[in-house]
């Protein structure tokens, strides 16, 4: 991926010299934190959708204690290619934003940790993956998940990581739009498994506009190069639920998938890359994922 030329987002918020832990009870009953532990358990990585469908907490109430530490050492790339991503899905959806939605675009903070981190979304650890928290429009990410996402899921390259940013962009996007809203609010009147299957047609979209903003920033800056996109597409293979509970608990269980299967995941990515709109990526219209 040709990205080191690249603009640098300005809208990067580096925690990783603070470390946080919990120290008591998290407002709401710790409930949060259950629901991210229950995510952690049945699928080993990443509690947005959960996190999106949980009741918001007020981050002032949580228990969590900061203490300083040393930035993991290596790391200067990997957050430097991570403001060079954000500052492209920025420079993508400015433009977008007027053409199909017909409003402005605001812009995501990324937020930077390491080990665990304190959202309006609740507390957070590491090895639950990167998320989205609508509470407080900002995208969580710990930069040891890349190296994860290559050893653990078998999904190197750096368009891989690259993919994973966008999509967690896109559930920025679904918030803008008031889509999370609608999600979190149709969940609540559902059973767990309908629930459930929303939450599929929620992560379904962000992979598609992933898709759509890896076109569109191709097209304006050529970005990509020989296998990048095959490097998406295993990434989005290797986080599939199917995978990931099959490598965790050795059985699947298609009713408690939150994310969308392999497949499904490739296939939307894939509509959205290949289509360069929106207008592709009504998952929750479609008769078929």
């Amino acid at each position: 991926m040709r990205w080191r030329k690249g603009r640098r987002s300005d809208n990067i918020e580096d925690r990783r010299g603070s470390r946080v832990s919990r120290a008591g009870k998290v407002g709401g009953g710790g409930i949060g934190v259950v629901i991210l532990a229950l995510v952690a358990m049945y699928f080993g990585v990443d509690p947005r959708v959960v996190m999106q469908g949980a009741e918001i907490l007020n981050s002032g109430q949580g228990g969590a204690r900061t203490e300083s530490q040393a930035i993991p050492p290596g790391q200067e790339e990997a957050a430097d290619f991570t403001a060079v991503v954000l500052g492209d899905t920025e420079d993508t959806w400015r433009q977008l934003f007027p053409q199909e939605f017909n409003r402005n675009y605001q812009e995501p903070t990324l937020v930077l940790f390491s080990g665990a981190v304190q959202s309006a979304c609740g507390f957070a650890q590491a090895a639950m993956g990167p998320f989205y928290c609508p509470g407080d429009q900002k995208v969580y990410i710990d930069l040891s998940f890349f190296d994860d996402l290559r050893t653990r899921f078998g999904a190197p390259g750096d368009f891989a990581q690259a993919y994973v940013i966008a999509h967690e962009v896109g559930h920025h996007i679904q918030t803008l739009l008031g889509i999370s809203k609608q999600v979190m609010a149709q969940r609540q009147r559902v059973s767990e498994t309908e629930g459930n299957a929303l939450s599929v047609r929620q992560e379904l979209q962000a992979d598609c506009l992933a898709g759509v903003w890896a076109h569109n920033a191709h097209k304006a800056r050529n970005i990509l190069e020989q296998g990048d996109i095959e490097e998406g597409l295993n990434a989005a293979t290797a986080i599939g639920d199917d995978r990931l509970q099959k490598q965790s608990r050795g059985y699947i269980t298609p009713e408690s998938f939150t994310h969308g299967s392999s497949a499904q995941r490739v296939r939307w990515f894939k509509r959205g890359l290949e289509a360069g709109s929106s207008s592709v990526c009504d998952t929750f219209s479609a008769r078929q994922l």
